[in-house]
């Protein structure tokens, strides 16, 4: 029997993003170095495949540093923590490895400047997301103001609207953000932007990839967690594209095959702590019922590496 034609549109960029490389490469090379166990706090990128794979290697994921041991090395995952999980840290003499994406880092400069500076934050972000978390905790002299959405933004009451400034989490919706930057911007004509760009060059890369091939496919198929915010946002923009079946898969084994009855053009990409591996496995899964055609929908090629913590390079 003769199989139905499927064109995939492989989005490019896709998938790892150098932040989360350096992160699952910070575990690695802990592993490889000092032996099993190494302890990690939270998931250290969200990928449960990715997590599963150094599991077999000998990590072990905790939630809290007091589920940590005394004398191994723990690691902190690529979301970023509070200031307090560094200060309790130290205090226990805790050996440890940041794996802290530069860009997240980036962001808590900021908001430790603008602290600095005596203005009031607003954090641009998802609540209950590790990296806000994260971010919220920076601050040691006044909350930020946590901003969700653009009726947030409209509402919100500050102290001194002439003393404010915002930063962002990195894994947003570029397009959204900017709605409510704006609102931000009319309603509090003085507000401070960061000096540069918060959301990372990832989001945004992937994220005009899918703008790129959204208006010429049938579907879109994005490979990431549920809890992956960047992955969840690539979904988001497919359907605010007008490709209105867009959906959100771990893998190839959650996709039920009737949902691309007819289908003829297949728009394929996968979020930034999303291996290669699932994206293959998923169109292999594809050529077992259709006749494959894989066309590449590249916007921008990336380059961006971070270096390793010393401790691991020397």
């Amino acid at each position: 029997m003769n199989k139905p034609p499927l064109t995939i549109l492989l989005a490019g960029p896709r998938g790892f993003c150098a932040g989360v490389d350096r992160a699952i490469r910070i575990v690695e090379l802990a592993l490889k170095k000092y032996g099993p166990p190494v302890y990690v706090r939270h998931e250290i990128v969200h990928n449960r495949y990715v997590v599963e794979g150094l599991e077999k290697q000998g990590a072990i994921f905790v939630e809290e540093l007091e589920e940590i041991p005394e004398n191994v090395p723990a690691v902190f995952s690529a979301h970023g923590v509070p200031k307090s999980v560094f200060a309790e840290a130290e205090e226990r003499g805790m050996f440890y490895l940041d794996a802290t994406c530069p860009l997240v880092t980036k962001v808590h400069v900021d908001a430790h400047r603008q602290e600095r500076d005596g203005s009031e934050t607003i954090l641009i972000g998802h609540a209950g997301h590790p990296e806000v978390i994260g971010t919220m905790g920076q601050m040691t002299k006044r909350p930020m103001l946590l901003v969700e959405n653009k009726e947030q933004a409209e509402t919100l009451k500050v102290g001194d609207p002439d003393n404010l400034a915002f930063v962002t989490q990195t894994t947003l919706s570029v397009d959204d953000t900017a709605e409510i930057v704006r609102v931000l911007q009319r309603r509090f004509p003085n507000i401070q932007a960061p000096r540069k760009e918060d959301i990372c060059y990832a989001t945004t890369n992937r994220q005009a990839a899918v703008k790129a091939l959204a208006s010429r496919c049938d579907a879109l198929i994005v490979i990431g967690a549920p809890n992956s915010s960047n992955s969840n946002r690539l979904a988001e923009v497919g359907k605010n594209q007008g490709c209105e079946k867009s959906i959100l898969i771990e893998r190839a084994a959650d996709l039920d095959f009737t949902w691309l009855d007819g289908v003829q053009k297949l728009g394929l990409t996968a979020g930034a702590s999303a291996p290669e591996i699932l994206v293959q496995e998923l169109i292999a899964a594809c050529e077992e019922k259709f006749s494959v055609t894989v066309e590449d929908v590249n916007v921008t090629d990336e380059d961006v590496e971070f270096s390793l913590p010393r401790a691991l390079t020397s």
